[in-house]
Parts: structure tokens; C-alpha cells; sequence
């Protein structure tokens, strides 16, 4: 009976180590919209560094699952993801295993100076899981860049 007991014991033991690892795997809506305003700022300041910085993830622009994306907003063209097969590909052609195009959302969300939490689509979380999971993206104007950050949830 001892064992049964630590065994449960156990496996709760291990559910909840797991629960409290996905959770500080995983950026808040909150937090995406903090490195939103930083990766605008930083645009504004040195786009061409800044955008080394959003491709590399250096400087805070890569955190769990969170990370800057942004498109040239004349042509569309994706200049910085982490999501490599993006890179030149017009973001209003952008859909999702569903079958939505969102890239057209982000691409008319992006708006000067608002910031606005604007599209829900799957996409698949950095790392070598592939699987599509609802993601929700703040998107926004900085300059001649349409730049988002979204949180999966």
C-alpha cells in the first residue's frame, strides 16, 4: 500500500515538474507586447541592426518562444523571423495548415504608432516540433517595417 501510495506520489510529483516547465517555456501576451514596444524602439533607432539582432536572437529578441518578426512594408518581403523558410517571402501570402491567410491580417494590421493584438492562426513553435498551435500576434508600424511578435496559447 506504502508503494502504491509514493508511486502516486510520484507521477503527480512529475505532472506538475512538467506543468511548471511548459509554463516557463511559454511567453505571455503580455511579455510579446514588451518585446513588441523594445524591437519597434530598436528599429527605430538602427534597422539594419536591429534586424541582424531579430534574425540572430541577440539582445533579449529571442526569449522561450517569443521573438520579432518583420516585413519590408512596400513589397511584403520578410526580413527577420525565426522561421528561416519565411525570409523573402511576401507576408500577406502566408497561410496557415488551415487554410487561413494571415500573413493578409498582419500585413493590414500593421498600422504607425498601434500597437493592436490583431491575428489568431496556427504556426508551430521554434524548436524541431512542427505541429501547428494557435498563436496570436501583436503587429505594428516602425518606419518602412510592419514588425509583430506573437504568443502561442
Amino acid at each position: 500500500m506504502k508503494i502504491k501510495f509514493l508511486l502516486g506520489v510520484a507521477v503527480l510529483a512529475s505532472c506538475l515538474a512538467t506543468t511548471a516547465l511548459y509554463a516557463q517555456a511559454t511567453g505571455t501576451a503580455a511579455e510579446a507586447k514588451a518585446m513588441l514596444e523594445k524591437a519597434v524602439a530598436a528599429v527605430k533607432a538602427d534597422k539594419g541592426k536591429a534586424i541582424e539582432m531579430f534574425l540572430k536572437g541577440e539582445g533579449g529578441f529571442k526569449d522561450r518562444d517569443l521573438y520579432p518578426f518583420c516585413f519590408n512594408f512596400a513589397d511584403g518581403k520578410v526580413v527577420a523571423t525565426q522561421a528561416p523558410s519565411l525570409i523573402g517571402m511576401d507576408v500577406r501570402t502566408l497561410k496557415d495548415k488551415t487554410g487561413k491567410v494571415f500573413g493578409e491580417e498582419i500585413y493590414k494590421a500593421a498600422k504607425d504608432d498601434e500597437i493592436t493584438e490583431s491575428v489568431s492562426y496556427m504556426f508551430p513553435r521554434p524548436g524541431p516540433d512542427t505541429t501547428p498551435v494557435q498563436k496570436v500576434s501583436f503587429v505594428t508600424k516602425a518606419g518602412d517595417q510592419g514588425c509583430g511578435v506573437g504568443y502561442y496559447k
